[in-house]
């Protein structure tokens, strides 16, 4: 029987270890922020939720509208996010201002990802493609097949909506305006050349019903039938086709791009954070990923397994049918260039 002193010391030590364990299992809990939607559903079901439960953590899921809100959390010293979902662009970006961390490239293992498909702020989560899209209950099957097409208010008819950001904007307005696919980001590039994009673009703003901001916005709109002819990410057109909106696009000078996952400067489980992001790169969770949203995996093992058929290979934007149609993001660019084109792109807007 135990005299009273040790009963103390016993209770003592079970309270500690009790505190611990419950430290442990709040320090064992991530909070991933995405853009909601369709998308961020995919990703809770396919990725986020399964890797916690392999991982033996918790994953808290919030939504937000881009890196500008994270901007606002760095700069004032309150980050409560471990991941973050973005656009390459964007990421590029942030890694240059300072809102990323480097990522642990010996944690998170891409040896069988494809080229170009990971940057040292972000590691790709899927492929996708941001298309000319348009109303089949206008246009039937013969909508626009080139940005030309999209510019073409006497030959095409009807309100339009655009991006209200600058990401992937400008390059369809060069293509529109006669530059080629392979020249756009030369053009760029050179003095005046963000003008003329804009330019063109506020040619085409009369037409302009809707300045779309998120992924979520843009297929609703054609699911509510509110324009005629959009620009968009073509998964989320395929999400609301299924539900019966009345969609079709065309990978025809698509801009391919990926979204990726980073860690913001200052999160408060930064290591958890890179062992996360190395359960959800692997092949399984990406081909499970596209069973929900018509985007490609960043990892080619995902294509090994029964979750891909060949036919539904086809379907999705890395397939090498529909990339080589397609002007691959420059994301030296947007490091580069992306803040001042930005400025002028939304000087426009309020002109």
């Amino acid at each position: 029987m135990l005299n009273q002193p040790m009963l103390n010391r016993v209770v003592a030590l079970a309270t500690v270890c009790v505190a611990g364990s419950l430290a442990g299992n709040a320090a064992a809990q991530l909070t991933v922020v995405s853009f909601g939607g369709a998308y961020q559903e995919g990703q809770s079901k396919a990725l986020f939720q399964p890797a916690a439960k392999a991982l033996g953590i918790t994953v808290k899921e919030e939504t937000y509208t881009g890196i500008a809100d994270l901007r606002l959390k760095v700069k004032a010293g309150a980050v409560t996010w471990d991941v973050v979902a973005s656009g390459s662009g964007s990421a590029a970006r942030a890694g240059s201002e300072g809102l990323l961390e480097s990522l642990d490239y010996k944690t998170i293992d891409v040896s069988s990802f494809a080229p170009g498909l990971t940057q040292e702020h972000c590691v790709g989560g899927d492929v996708f493609s941001t298309v000319m899209a348009w109303n089949t209950k206008t246009y039937g099957s013969k909508g626009p097949q080139n940005w030309a097409d999209f510019w073409d208010v006497k030959k095409f008819p009807g309100k339009r909506s655009y991006r209200k950001g600058v990401a992937g904007a400008l390059e369809p307005a060069l293509m529109a305006d006669g530059v080629p696919a392979n020249k756009v980001y030369e053009v760029l590039s050179a003095p005046g050349g963000i003008e003329r994009a804009i330019k063109k673009i506020n040619e085409l703003k009369p037409h302009i019903a809707v300045w779309w901001s998120s992924g979520a916005q843009h297929a609703q709109l054609m699911k509510d039938g509110e324009v005629d002819m959009i620009t968009g990410w073509n998964g989320r057109f395929d999400v609301v086709a299924k539900d019966g909106a009345k969609v079709a696009y065309t990978f025809n000078q698509a801009l391919l791009d990926y979204d990726c996952f980073g860690v913001p400067k200052g999160a408060p489980n930064k290591a958890l954070a890179m062992k996360f992001l190395n359960e959800i790169s692997k092949p399984q969770y990406q081909a499970e990923f596209t069973k929900y949203i018509t985007y490609g995996p960043t990892n080619k093992k995902a294509y090994d397994g029964p979750a891909i058929s060949a036919g539904y290979a086809k379907t999705l934007p890395s397939h090498p049918d529909n990339s080589a149609k397609q002007l691959p993001i420059d994301l030296a660019w947007y490091t580069k260039f992306e803040a001042r084109a930005s400025e002028l792109y939304q000087n426009m807007l309020t002109e």
